[in-house]
Formats: C-alpha cells, sequence, structure tokens
C-alpha cells in the first residue's frame, strides 16, 4: 500500500512539472531568435554592440531576446546607419507568461520573465536604406539653361578671322535718335 502511494505521488509530481514546463514560454519559444538584417544596397558591414557581426548584408544573428543593443551599419560611399534594437514583451510571449502563471505558478513565470523567453527585438527585421556621402546633383533640364549671345560671329569672314554679329533690336525697343524720324519726317540735311 506505502508502495502504491509513492508511484501515485510520482506520477503526480511527475504530471505537475510537466504541466509547468509546457506552459513555459522558455520551452516553447526559446531564450534566443534570428535576428535579421537587411540594407539597400546590399552588401553593407554589420555591428552590434553584442560582439556579433557581417561582412555583407543581408545577414541573420542568433540573438539573445532579453538583450537590447545598438547596431552600426557601414558601406563604402554611404553615410554610417547608427540604430537601436529593444527587447520587448511579445503578443505570444505575453500568452505563454499568462499560461505560466495560471499553470506553472510564480516559479515559471519568474524564469521566464528573467530569460526574455517571453521578449521579441524590434525591429526584426531591421531594413536600413543607406544614404550616399554625396548625392548627385539633380540632373539640369534644358529649358533651366541659361543661353547666352555670343558678341562674334560663326560665320567664316573673308578676312579670316571672325566677323562682328549684327544684333537686330525688336522695333519695341528701338530708341529713336530725333522725335522727327519718330514721325517719319526726314531731318534736313546738315550743311556742309
Amino acid at each position: 500500500m506505502i508502495e502504491t502511494i509513492r508511484r501515485v505521488a510520482r506520477v503526480t509530481v511527475c504530471a505537475t512539472l510537466g504541466a509547468w514546463v509546457a506552459a513555459c514560454a522558455t520551452v516553447t519559444r526559446g531564450t534566443h531568435e534570428a535576428w535579421t538584417v537587411q540594407t539597400v544596397p546590399p552588401g553593407a558591414a554589420v555591428k552590434t554592440t553584442t560582439g556579433m557581426a557581417c561582412d555583407a548584408t543581408p545577414c541573420t544573428f542568433r540573438m539573445e531576446r532579453k538583450n537590447s543593443f545598438s547596431v552600426t551599419i557601414t558601406k563604402p560611399g554611404y553615410k554610417t546607419y547608427q540604430g537601436e534594437v529593444v527587447s520587448a514583451v511579445a503578443g505570444a510571449g505575453g500568452a505563454a507568461f499568462a499560461g505560466n502563471v495560471l499553470v506553472g505558478g510564480l516559479i515559471g513565470a519568474g524564469v521566464d520573465a528573467s530569460d526574455g523567453a517571453m521578449d521579441n527585438l524590434k525591429p526584426d527585421p531591421m531594413l536600413v536604406t543607406l544614404e550616399p556621402v554625396d548625392p548627385a546633383p539633380p540632373a539640369a533640364t534644358a529649358a533651366a539653361t541659361p543661353v547666352t549671345a555670343s558678341a562674334v560671329s560663326m560665320t567664316p569672314a573673308t578676312s579670316g578671322a571672325p566677323a562682328a554679329a549684327s544684333a537686330t533690336i525688336p522695333a519695341a525697343t528701338k530708341s529713336p535718335a530725333t522725335p522727327a524720324a519718330q514721325s517719319g519726317v526726314k531731318s534736313p540735311a546738315p550743311p556742309s
């Protein structure tokens, strides 16, 4: 009889421990996650304050869920990017934590809270568009380019030197020499 009670007690303890573990975020989600960095353009180097690094994006790292960290992304010809990744309670992690409190008690809840199993890293994936160091100036359009007139004609002259260009002034801007010239009346010729 005593042996039967011991067996029942062992089965009960094992079933209770199994229930605690089954609801535990540490078991269902783990304490690490795959965290990804992608850049436009690809091929940038990534370094984190946790000591992780890769030479060319896209990169995926196995990171602890509980640790926030900084990220530095570099690529020749582009400005250096520095950003932050934070550890925050995830929807699935919070549900596992609540289940742990109901089924597993305070011990399981304490484990999940301390090891970060109920957290996610944000942003994940980290998407970064790198800015060129010296962006190219916008292309000038033909309409925006000023046109200047030359004082020299491009037609060949008889003497071999460029001929002076003759300017045509529109009628509205001509300035007559005398009021008589305005009326079309010829002035008398000056005495000789």
